[in-house]
């Protein structure tokens, strides 16, 4: 708690940058569950097609969605710094497919609001704003707008599928 308030006094705040095909992200680390290595993906029949699947995380369903595609920005490949963001977007977990992520400090000085125009291909409302950062630009993302409220009662579903498969179908309604 100490920690919070002595970065709140020094406008500092705690973000998780990574890549997603040529660009630079960024979120709040209070929005992050973890960061895991890629791991076998349970595709989804006809799921939307930036849900890759779902993984299997310490015994919850997680869906995992490929970051690129719902940004409509052109994918790299996946390398050995390619990770799994695990975020919390209100009560659902989700993953997400990164490149590289690492936790960095930023002030709030260090932030522009999100521009007006859209930016490129990335839709604008994703965007909380923008972090210069030396010589980069960062790019911060807005978990919760990411994905659609028709979306998040779908993922939704999945840990509602999750509890009825431990619970049976009668006991989990």
């Amino acid at each position: 708690m100490a920690k919070e308030s002595e970065f709140a006094l020094e406008g500092e705040i705690q973000l998780v940058a990574f890549k997603v095909g040529g660009e630079e992200f960024g979120v709040d680390v209070k929005k992050v569950e973890g960061v895991i290595s890629l791991v076998d993906i349970t595709r989804l029949p006809r799921a939307p097609e930036f849900v890759e699947g779902i993984i299997n995380l310490r015994g919850q369903i997680i869906a995992v969605i490929d970051l690129a595609t719902r940004l409509r920005i052109p994918e790299s490949q996946q390398t050995a710094g390619s990770r799994i963001v695990v975020v919390e977007v209100e009560d659902i977990k989700v993953g997400l497919i990164v490149d590289s992520p690492e936790v960095i400090n930023i002030t709030k000085g260090d932030i522009e609001p999100s521009p007006t125009i859209g930016m490129g291909d990335i839709e604008s409302s994703f965007i909380r704003g923008v972090a210069k950062i030396e010589d980069r630009l960062l790019i911060l993302l807005d978990v919760d707008r990411v994905l659609s409220e028709g979306e998040k009662v779908d993922l939704g579903e999945i840990d509602a599928l999750e509890t009825e498969i431990e619970l049976g179908p009668e006991e989990g309604q």
